[in-house]
């Protein structure tokens, strides 16, 4: 087994067109639920050049102008009027409106009886893992990726650099020996630049350097060194951007979403999607679990695999391995696992409080997760990423 490698992970900025498909579904997922909790919704979308397209499925006593609500999202992000104009682009709309089901109610105070008898509408195999790597138990590579991207935007939003485009990408490797990361081999920084006249390169760099990648690697674990290679915009300036030059859709960057290709995910996008979707919170709950056991000092590194059937209120299998660095035999783990969690849909939306965080967090939560991050590190309050449980598992 090779235990010494180099693993690179990559991220993206809320102004490239997939993030943007992704936060625009979960702006209508916050929509729906600001009006009524108990809505199902299942929100898509596209992006070209001057063209957005949605597409929604929902049962739902809330009204929503999904097209203002997706366009008010896209100016937010500033984007050229050249690049892509929301006041002025064609819309293109396809909505389904369904009668709501048993799985449309309040969860919050539901009894395992009533649980039991909702069952998931999709199949799905989901996983969620954890490790040792930062502070927040995530790989490291994703981790410093996904730091950088959102740096890169808060950079462009409060330095002034009026250069700096929405739509950027960064890429991390880190070198890992004995299976442990050891040093930081690599950084990349691609930016778009918006603005008809740009500095020199050696300034763009030095921006970048002092805006985005020292802030970032200031309390990192580990730091670059003089062997680290740092490449910014390895082809030149990127003058055009956004939907301009590549176009959108929602669910597109689900390794950045998740674990960065670090671990397995499920293919299945997490955005655009409300409560009652097994494949997007059927990943939280996975997460959750991993996490609390690796927070429990059970082992260095965990991944939960939870597989759903239609018809089945709870997970057909649960799957652990803690890829041999458990302190106990993973067939414990898993015992005290499904004694302390419970995972069936009902449960997940219940235990989680996934139906009350819009209104909770005042009308936006789910819109921030694709920007912010799913996993680890985010100025929401989580309750996937708590480690409520791992007291429990230790004992």
């Amino acid at each position: 087994m090779i235990t010494d490698f180099v693993f690179t992970s990559q991220s993206v900025t809320e102004g490239h067109p997939d993030r943007l498909c992704d936060t625009v579904s979960d702006a209508i997922v916050d929509a729906f639920l600001r009006q009524d909790p108990t809505s199902a919704i299942t929100a898509e979308c596209a992006l070209s050049k001057n063209v957005l397209f949605l597409a929604a499925r929902f049962a739902s006593e809330a009204v929503v102008d999904m097209p203002e609500l997706a366009r008010t999202v896209i100016k937010g992000v500033g984007y050229r009027p050249d690049d892509f104009n929301a006041d002025d682009c064609t819309v293109v709309t396809s909505y389904i409106e369904q009668a709501k089901t048993a799985r449309e109610i309040d969860f919050s105070g539901l009894e395992d009886e009533h649980i039991n008898r909702i069952s998931v509408s999709h199949q799905t195999t989901v996983f969620g893992y954890a490790c040792r790597h930062s502070p927040d138990l995530m790989p490291l590579p994703i981790s410093l990726a996904n730091r950088l991207a959102r740096q890169l935007s808060e950079t462009k939003r409060r330095a002034g650099i009026a250069y700096l485009s929405p739509d950027c990408t960064t890429q991390v490797g880190v070198e890992f020996v004995h299976d442990a990361p050891s040093r930081i081999d690599s950084i990349t920084l691609t930016i778009g630049c918006d603005a008809p006249e740009l500095p020199a390169f050696t300034q763009i760099e030095e921006d970048l350097r002092h805006h985005v990648i020292n802030p970032v690697f200031e309390h990192a674990p580990i730091k670059p060194d003089n062997l680290t290679r740092m490449t910014i915009n390895p082809n030149g300036p990127y003058l055009r951007s956004g939907p301009s030059t590549h176009s959108g859709m929602t669910g597109r960057k689900t390794d950045s979403d998740t674990y960065g290709s670090f671990a397995r995910h499920c293919g299945s996008a997490l955005s655009g999607k409300g409560p009652s979707r097994i494949d997007r919170v059927g990943a939280y709950a996975a997460r959750y679990a991993a996490k609390n056991i690796v927070a429990a000092g059970l082992a260095e590194q965990c991944e939960v695999q939870l597989s759903y059937s239609i018809g089945f209120s709870g997970p057909v299998s649960v799957y652990l391995t803690t890829k041999g660095s458990g302190i106990i035999d993973d067939r414990e783990i898993r015992k005290r696992l499904l004694r302390h969690f419970d995972f069936r849909l009902g449960a997940i939306i219940r235990d989680l409080h996934l139906q009350q965080l819009t209104q909770q967090q005042g009308g936006v939560f789910y819109q921030k997760l694709p920007a912010d991050g799913h996993f680890g590190a985010n100025s929401l309050p989580l309750p996937w990423e708590n480690t409520d449980k791992a007291e429990l598992l230790a004992k």
